[in-house]
């Protein structure tokens, strides 16, 4: 089979597809042939050495994968033929940029019908990391005031419609020329952050949903209402702003995001009640992943990036 692997850290011509044995199912795993990669950020981050999550090269990037049961020796989960999709082994290596995985079939389930195997890809990781910080760690109930910070990337458009979902009225942040994409999504309001300082603009915030980083963390600190809850993607491990929160008798909590098979069914569900899709700005052939890494670096994208077989 071919993969994408790389042997140093760098920029995005590291990247290079070469030959390797198709991976060996373990029991209880089965064996996919991808059909769809779906591109985060963090991806980009471990190519070029930012973050150490997986060690040095060479290595093999890649989790949100949406493909067709190759192989299921040991396990009832699958049979050959059934269209999955699913974040494989997270935070581990699941050597997803490839043209077959062996993942957990507890990892992995069943593609609804209603998505492409594209748009499947782009879900996993966006959508189990919003799903666990606004359901299992905020636990967003109907009425609820919610502020998604950065509503136009991956995880923000999907935390958007997961808080509506919820019955909360949804606030987000984005640039001036996201608003119209963002609105698509149904918030109840929209505040460009580059014209205006929302904490100026908001105040009562039940839960804040951080997927930027940077100041907005500590920022964020002053719209909530008292008991309120930071839900952050980006500053999990922030002790002395963990400090703060917990000196004004706010809540901290850092997403973590694991394969969850319950969460991919609560997505599941949405999708096929209409109330949960997913954007994919632009596809690239498997082959040009390097220009697919070079729009991640831009750091501008609304939604997701996907590679395709």
């Amino acid at each position: 089979m071919r993969v994408i692997t790389q042997q140093t850290l760098g920029g995005p011509e590291v990247l290079t597809i070469v030959d390797a044995p198709e991976p060996q199912p373990l029991p209880t795993e089965v064996l996919v042939r991808v059909k769809a990669i779906g591109l985060n950020p963090l991806e980009a981050r471990l190519r070029a050495g930012e973050f150490p999550l997986i060690g040095r090269p060479p290595f093999i990037l890649g989790w949100d994968i949406s493909g067709v049961v190759e192989e299921s020796p040991q396990t009832w989960r699958f049979r050959p033929g059934d269209e999955v999709f699913g974040m494989p082994l997270f935070p581990r290596p699941a050597n997803a940029y490839a043209e077959f995985v062996s993942a957990p079939a507890l990892h992995l389930a069943r593609k609804p019908a209603s998505l492409s195997h594209v748009e499947a890809s782009a879900l996993p990781i966006v959508g189990l990391t919003a799903w666990q910080g606004l359901v299992d760690l905020a636990d967003v109930t109907e009425g609820d005031r919610v502020l998604v910070h950065g509503g136009g990337g991956g995880v923000g458009h999907v935390a958007i419609q997961i808080a509506k979902a919820l019955g909360a009225h949804v606030i987000t942040t984005a640039s001036g020329s996201k608003r119209e994409f963002v609105e698509g999504f149904g918030p109840d309001e929209v505040i460009d952050y580059t014209a205006v300082d929302f904490t100026d603009a908001v105040r009562d915030i039940d839960v804040v949903l951080d997927t930027i980083g940077g100041d907005t963390a500590e920022q964020s600190l002053g719209v909530l209402r008292p008991g309120g809850h930071l839900v952050t993607a980006t500053a999990e491990d922030a002790p002395e702003l963990i400090a703060k929160y917990e000196a004004a008798g706010m809540r901290f909590s850092g997403i973590a995001v694991d394969p969850d098979p319950v969460a991919l069914r609560g997505l599941i569900d949405l999708v096929e009640r209409r109330k949960l899709r997913v954007h994919v700005q632009e596809t690239f052939p498997f082959e040009h992943v390097v220009d697919a890494h070079r729009l991640l670096d831009s750091g501008h994208l609304q939604g997701k990036l996907v590679l395709t077989l």
